[in-house]
């Protein structure tokens, strides 16, 4: 196994190589890595105190967020190594303030590890829900440094519990500590006599609590919402909109502004879903404007606001599982304590099935069933508030992990 793991590895390289020629993304990090050791050497010296950070994407780096800023304020004279595999979290974050340098993860073979430790020297490794990658962590092993795993989740068809996934099962122990979000997780390592495991939960109850304590207000859109009832439509797909869009639509007199944020925000998607929309309509590109309380519909193509836009909302729908892309963090809104809509595929999702259950979250079939659904919270005020008092209940109830995992690390 760790032969033709280290094979794969190699031809896993040239595929994205070639790959990177026809997509961008790809391309951005096979040039991204090229640069990753010199970034580091001229960032770090060897005889720096260094915390290296790693995550897959840009939603690993949100949940690992409270953590790193804790350690950050604890151990302020601490160098930061950031590091990513995916470019979408690359490129989001390349200048985080959390860091001190940001980098690609190098592609997981033994010399691109020994060389990667060599140059960060680490005094304390934490790496993100999973991206497990075997010849880093038995390097880790090797080197005996101090590494742990937070807020993990595993599933019993995965490689690390098969009969075959012994390579993949040895590199678990490079970590130390592992902090899984939920039982199941536990029982799962327990099973391969991993006994280091503590259940912390998920620290993106942290972030999200933590968007209550910053000022969310966002002036152009109190300007657009005025005083009315508010929906927005966070992280959307195409397969999101053939569900809302007929409702905005048909419902020209309906005293209700929409604010859409698309996951997509390049030119031709905001052009195309402003097309589709007959009512009066303004994007963020196109501020600013006077008339901001004329318009109806507000699309927000552009980042970093959602999250303080939710606290304008009175009924949030949350894209990604009304197709396969998968559902977009609906934490952010339930903080804020209001009823969320959802599409339905979202079965990968734990806190989407416990809020499903709980009657806080609704999951929607059709354009048919949005439209009920809606009609319903936007008219009854008493059951907006119970259901949305069900999500910020959910949120208060599950915070507390990064305490756990602060309270585990020494230094």
């Amino acid at each position: 196994m760790k032969g033709l793991y280290s094979i794969g590895i190699y031809i896993a390289s040239f595929a994205i190589k070639i790959a990177g020629l026809f997509n961008s993304k790809l391309k951005q990090g096979v040039i991204g890595r090229k640069s990753t050791f010199t970034k580091l050497k001229n960032a770090i010296k060897p005889e720096d105190k260094t915390f290296w950070f790693h995550c897959a994407s840009l939603g690993e780096y949100e949940q690992g967020l409270p953590v790193f800023a804790a350690l950050k304020a604890q151990y302020s004279d601490y160098k930061i190594v950031l590091s990513f595999f995916s470019p979408s979290g690359y490129e989001v974050r390349k200048n985080a303030q959390i860091a001190d340098v940001v980098v690609y993860l190098p592609l997981d073979t033994k010399a691109n590890a020994k060389r990667f430790l060599d140059l960060v020297s680490p005094d304390y490794i934490l790496f993100v829900k999973y991206d497990i990658w075997p010849n880093f962590l038995h390097e880790i092993k090797r080197c005996q440094l101090k590494a742990i795993l937070i807020s993990a989740v595993f599933r019993k068809d995965q490689t690390f519990f098969k009969w075959y996934g012994s390579y993949m099962k040895s590199a678990l122990f490079g970590f130390s500590h592992i902090f899984t979000q939920d039982e199941n997780s536990k029982s799962l390592l327990k099973n391969i006599d991993y006994n280091s495991v503590t259940v912390s939960g998920d620290t993106r109850f942290d972030r999200v609590s933590n968007q209550l304590k910053i000022d969310n207000s966002v002036s152009f859109i109190e300007d657009f919402k005025v005083n009315k009832l508010c929906v927005v439509l966070g992280s959307t797909w195409p397969d999101d909109d053939k569900l809302y869009l007929d409702f905005i639509n048909k419902n020209l007199d309906l005293d209700v502004k929409f604010v859409i944020a698309p996951h997509n925000i390049k030119r031709s998607y905001i052009t195309s879903l402003k097309s589709q929309i007959v009512v009066k309509t303004i994007c963020y590109s196109e501020l600013p404007s006077e008339n901001l309380p004329d318009y109806k519909v507000f699309i927000l193509d552009t980042i970093g606001y959602l999250s303080k836009v939710y606290s304008y909302a009175h009924i949030a729908y949350i894209g990604g599982g009304a197709g396969s892309t998968g559902l977009h963090n609906i934490l952010e809104p339930a903080v804020f304590g209001i009823p969320i809509l959802i599409g339905k595929n979202y079965e990968k999702f734990p806190e989407a099935k416990t809020l499903i259950n709980l009657g806080g979250v609704k999951s929607v079939l059709s354009s048919f069933e949005l439209e009920s659904v809606l009609y319903k919270l936007i008219e009854d005020k008493p059951k907006r508030t119970a259901q949305g008092l069900i999500n910020k209940n959910y949120i208060d109830k599950n915070k507390g992990a990064v305490v756990q995992i602060l309270n585990y690390i020494r230094i």
